[in-house]
């Protein structure tokens, strides 16, 4: 299980770690963007000129960095769950297909089975105050 759990961590990290690094670098160059008609278009260019983009990978780095170091890690899965779910949703709502979202939040869920207990305070049915 303990290499199960460090391979996943690894293969849900790294991409994060190195497009978001990507993002403020240029380390490589980025994909083609959607064409420029479409709705997924539109919301790249959005989100490009507003600066969202750069809050959503400085995410991106300190959750890839938290999950890959081993410390702080369902704080890791806390910061980049969303992320993953929202790539998912860009991809089934306005590009249309499954790309790589899909495996990015499988992944985010197989960790968060493994670190379970540490979130089962969020599956309380009667959380108590304090």
């Amino acid at each position: 299980m303990f290499w199960a759990v460090l391979l996943a961590r690894l293969v849900l990290g790294l991409p994060f770690f190195v497009f978001g690094l990507n993002h403020f670098l240029k380390l490589f160059p980025s994909p083609p963007p959607p064409p420029s008609d479409s709705l997924a278009w539109q919301f790249i260019d959005a989100i490009g000129k507003s600066g969202y983009m750069n809050a959503v990978k400085v995410v991106e780095i300190t959750g890839s960095a938290l999950v890959l170091s081993g410390r702080l890690v369902p704080l890791g899965l806390a910061l980049l769950t969303p992320v993953a779910v929202n790539i998912l949703f860009y991809e089934i709502f306005l590009v249309g297909k499954a790309g790589p979202g899909v495996a990015l939040t499988g992944l985010c869920v197989v960790l968060i089975w493994a670190y379970r207990s540490h979130f089962a305070g969020l599956f309380a049915l009667r959380p108590k105050i304090g």
